[in-house]
């Protein structure tokens, strides 16, 4: 799911090519992108994008006489930019908002067709989306300590909970959390101040880090290869690897669609966290901390 950093990017690249222009059409390939009946999708034709917003996970394109078209892109949606009259393509193509100076094509290269496309009116319209998490990047230790206290959940539950923060998922908690060295399993409730104030620098030095570095490849060509495993991450996507500051293999816990990456050996004290698909089948076979793991991977 494109997060923050490539939310960002998407959003300077297209107000440097959008704003201002007139939206000239729509074409609709998909019914169920549409999630809202009034105002009518026809009603944004001709207006002019005033701006390109984020709101949470979302990229708004706000148009004149305020109105609001919202694309969420959930875990497989992408945007690209293809010349004028360009066409959604095949199976995975969604819409197309043609613009005099090119097409943004919306594409979710899914079976589950998941991304979603709202037409609201007005900022509370826009508001009402808002899933009410806090931009991470423009959010003090107290607010940030206050907002992951309110309720007892591990660490990597609450960076990614839309109602906590803003525009954080899978990839980037793990990342995170990697650099604040704790756990991912380690609840809430358990942080000293000490701890919470490590994660709230984390959360901030790797969200503007990568958030810098994708605008600036923004600036120069459309992020048209938005991807959760980025070269030059610590431990996302990186499963079986060594770890960058320490060397340890790097883990991960399996939970349906989502992977947890982590470090023992900067992140859990040696302890390898079980995986539960794994463990139920392991039971006490599942190796308990990094030794043990190395000792049997090296026997594999």
């Amino acid at each position: 799911m494109p997060e923050l950093p490539d939310l960002e990017a998407y959003r300077a690249a297209l107000a440097a090519r959008v704003v201002w222009e007139p939206l000239a059409g729509v074409n609709l390939a998909s019914p169920f992108l549409l999630r809202t009946v009034e105002p009518p999708l026809s009603d944004a034709i001709g207006r002019r994008v005033v701006a390109v917003r984020r709101v949470g996970k979302r990229i708004v394109l706000s148009l004149d006489g305020d109105l609001h078209l919202a694309l969420h892109l959930m875990i497989a949606g992408r945007l690209r930019w293809k010349p004028p009259g360009a066409k959604p393509p095949g199976r995975v193509g969604l819409a197309a908002f043609a613009f005099d100076a090119g097409t943004l094509v919306l594409t979710e290269a899914s079976t589950k067709k998941r991304a979603a496309l709202h037409v609201v009116a007005g900022e509370a319209g826009l508001a009402a989306l808002d899933a009410g998490g806090l931009e991470p990047l423009a959010t003090g230790v107290d607010a940030f300590a206050a907002a992951l206290r309110r309720s007892r959940r591990t660490l990597k539950r609450a960076l990614t909970d839309p109602a906590t923060l803003a525009g954080v998922g899978n990839a980037y908690s793990d990342e995170i959390l990697h650099r604040a060295r704790l756990s991912p399993v380690a609840m809430t409730t358990s942080l000293d101040d000490a701890a919470t104030t490590r994660l709230h620098a984390a959360t901030q030095a790797v969200l503007r880090e990568w958030t810098d570095r994708l605008v600036a490849d923004a600036a120069t060509r459309f992020p048209e290869h938005v991807t959760a495993f980025r070269e030059g991450f610590a431990v996302h996507g990186r499963h079986g690897q060594p770890c960058p500051d320490c060397g340890a293999t790097v883990q991960r816990i399996v939970r349906g669609e989502h992977e947890t990456n982590y470090c023992p050996g900067c992140q859990t004290g040696g302890q390898v966290l079980a995986d539960r698909a794994l463990s139920r089948l392991l039971h006490a076979d599942w190796p308990k901390t990094l030794e043990e793991w190395e000792e049997r991977r090296g026997r594999g």
